[in-house]
């Protein structure tokens, strides 16, 4: 048909008329599983639609299925800061696990359970404004992510556009379908290139193409499982958010399960143990949520999880090789630890010639010896370790293990602390080039392009000793030029990069600076507290340690590193190169300091959340029970046994407006 006879108007009706088959049948296929077009029909309006847009390319919309297909380019990733925190789930691992996680569950409500399949790929948050796609964005630390909209665009199972015009965030899972992985390992093997190890990993590299035409030719899906504001929508359970988001457009797993019981929950971990070789994509265990929104609320959340869920992990797969020899590896604490040198083996989709030992005793306890077969996994499906010593499998020929006394890097005597032993020297190379290393992690200054062998190149070539040498780079500049591999752009990258890191917050800083217990989400307790890096220096034992989740063994290394003037130095130089030295966040005040919260009933100008919030901001805890140890407990609309217990120990009881007035 030629609608160019009728003019742009019934072209443009023409195009509509398109764009809402497409979308009911995406709606069919994706969400439904009961598609209505035959493949060919749909290539046909596809076909149509694409010759539409493109003899009248002003009448292209950005959410048009043609899209799909890719092609936009970024010359890098944008930052994203989630609104809300995209927390990660505590982990299960057995039956007990599983039975304890409800015990804690019923002593603060009575619950009943969403069962869901973990599917193994990479969180992702989608956020639309008018039921429209305005961006994608991966969960990063959990805090800032990365903007990935021009690669989620590309997959089909994500709505450009929604069923209602509605303003809304939802989370969930990008994954690549077994199909898919195998299509793309295959093309790569004709390519002369690598496989790539297993699904999750090729997902995850996926959405970070900067070239979104990459990503729409991998085959990518995504499955949605989260809605974080359901208040908003007058949602009260979990269960009926994801009907919701069903109804909106978005791929919900088929296989979630509302359950009355942990009895029922254990069914379903068993059905679905079984059942998973046969699943089209991976998963990695079952999640196990509380349903009901205002339980979740009451249960509330530690620093790194949500309280109302968990993950049970599947047991890890395990093979047989040989154990050829034990090498000792120095960390950059100092910590010497056994490896086992293995004869290679595939396992969880990746080759394995090395596995910890972890420490002396690990070793003594299995019986560990040079030439032993033993069975390794790879624990939390990460860091590959040695499970059992087949002792039935020796001839004899094995030779006991022996552990170290002296640094295999600078050959200094070891000091045993606890069950580990140390190098203590100073000077060791290895220790440092590996300081070095994490001083620009990603969760620390996150300094780009210093890999393991640049860092190491520059350390024995005498540009970087310590990580104040970072800022000093640029002296080299002309002497980097003249090594392999280092052009003009090439430095130009790293010197940028380096400058760039100036201007982190304090946390970032704090955790880069390594001192031992103070891991990235301790740093940012500390770096929001004090807002800067004097007042931390000032701090005293006490002070640290009324810090909620700061204990004593923390308190005391921090005043440690602190007390120690090489490290102070090292701060003062790192002042002089323009290092920030606060925290850019929002700042914590020590009002409730050491103070413990509860909080029952219905409360009417906040949500338990804001009220938690406003607590927590201000230094304080909130805890889910009332004890000797409570300092007020805030009441609302009917509250339960909680004010009751609170009376009977004389606790102060504040109700909503005194709790206000207070902040």
């Amino acid at each position: 048909m030629c609608y160019n006879l009728y003019g742009d108007n019934m072209v443009e009706k023409r195009i509509n008329e398109i764009l809402e088959i497409l979308k009911k049948a995406n709606y069919e296929y994706y969400v439904l599983d009961n598609p209505t077009l035959t493949d060919q029909e749909y290539d046909r309006y596809m076909q149509e639609l694409t010759k539409l847009e493109l003899e009248h390319p002003e009448l292209s919309s950005e959410d048009s299925p043609t899209k799909r297909v890719g092609g936009e380019v970024v010359s890098s990733f944008k930052k994203v800061v989630h609104e809300k925190p995209m927390l990660s789930l505590g982990n299960v691992f057995n039956e007990t696990d599983i039975n304890n996680f409800d015990e804690r569950i019923k002593k603060e409500v009575k619950p009943e359970y969403v069962c869901e399949l973990k599917i193994d790929g990479l969180a992702v948050s989608l956020l639309y404004e008018k039921g429209k796609l305005v961006r994608g964005a991966t969960r990063g630390d959990g805090v800032t992510g990365e903007d990935i909209t021009h690669n989620v665009r590309t997959i089909k199972s994500v709505p450009l556009v929604l069923t209602e015009p509605v303003d809304i965030e939802v989370r969930g899972e990008i994954y690549m379908p077994k199909s898919s992985f195998e299509k793309l390992n295959d093309e790569r093997r004709k390519n002369g290139e690598d496989v790539l190890a297993n699904p999750r990993n090729a997902a995850a590299g996926s959405v970070r193409q900067l070239d979104s035409k990459i990503a729409a030719s991998r085959g990518l899906a995504c499955f949605i499982y989260h809605l974080p504001n359901p208040e908003d929508y007058n949602i009260k359970t979990h269960f009926e958010a994801l009907q919701f988001m069903k109804k909106l457009g978005f791929v919900v797993n088929p296989n979630i399960r509302l359950v009355k019981n942990i009895d029922e929950v254990l069914e379903y971990i068993d059905e679905w143990t079984k059942k998973r070789p046969n699943l089209p994509y991976e998963i990695d265990g079952i999640v196990i949520k509380v349903n009901d929104i205002k339980m979740q609320q009451i249960l509330g959340f530690t620093t790194k999880y949500p309280k109302w869920a968990t993950a049970y992990k599947f047991p890890a797969t395990e093979v047989l090789t040989k154990l050829k020899d034990v090498i000792f590896t120095v960390g950059r604490t100092g910590q010497v630890t056994p490896n086992a040198v293995l004869e290679p083996v595939r396992l969880a989709g990746s080759i394995i010639s090395r596995a910890t030992l972890h420490n002396e005793d690990y070793c003594l306890n299995k019986n560990i010896k040079i030439g032993d077969i033993v069975s390794i996994r790879k624990a939390g499906d990460v860091i590959p370790e040695v499970v059992e010593v087949k002792k039935e499998r020796r001839d004899g020929s094995e030779k006991k293990f022996k552990m170290t006394s002296i640094c295999p890097i600078c050959h200094s005597k070891l000091v045993k602390k606890d069950k580990s032993y140390y190098c203590v020297n100073e000077e060791c190379d290895k220790k440092n080039i590996e300081n070095l290393l994490h001083f620009v992690e990603r969760d620390a200054m996150f300094i780009e392009g210093f890999g393991d062998a640049i860092v190491e190149d520059f350390y024995n070539l005498g540009y970087l000793k310590n990580c104040v040498d970072y800022y000093e780079l640029y002296k080299y500049k002309e002497k980097i030029m003249e090594l392999e591999g280092f052009g003009e752009k090439k430095i130009s990258n790293l010197l940028n990069s380096i400058e760039k890191s100036k201007n982190n917050s304090l946390e970032r800083l704090l955790f880069g600076l390594g001192i031992r217990y103070v891991g990235s989400k301790t740093a940012k307790i500390l770096a929001s507290y004090y807002g800067n890096i004097d007042n931390l220096i000032k701090a005293s034992y006490e002070d640290l340690t009324k810090i909620h989740d700061i204990g004593e063994v923390i308190g005391n290394s921090v005043l440690e590193y602190f007390k120690n003037q090489d490290n102070l130095l090292i701060i003062e130089k790192l002042k002089q190169h323009g290092i920030n030295m606060d925290y850019l966040g929002k700042k914590t005040s020590n009002k409730f300091s050491s103070k413990t919260f509860v909080l029952t009933g219905s409360l009417e100008k906040l949500t338990r959340n804001e009220a938690k919030e406003k607590i927590e901001s201000l230094g304080g805890n909130v805890s889910g029970s009332v004890s000797k140890k409570t300092s007020y407990v805030v009441v609302g609309k009917d509250p339960g046994s909680k004010y009751d217990e609170a009376l009977k120990l004389g606790i102060e009881i504040w109700n909503e407006e005194e709790f206000l007035k207070n902040l």
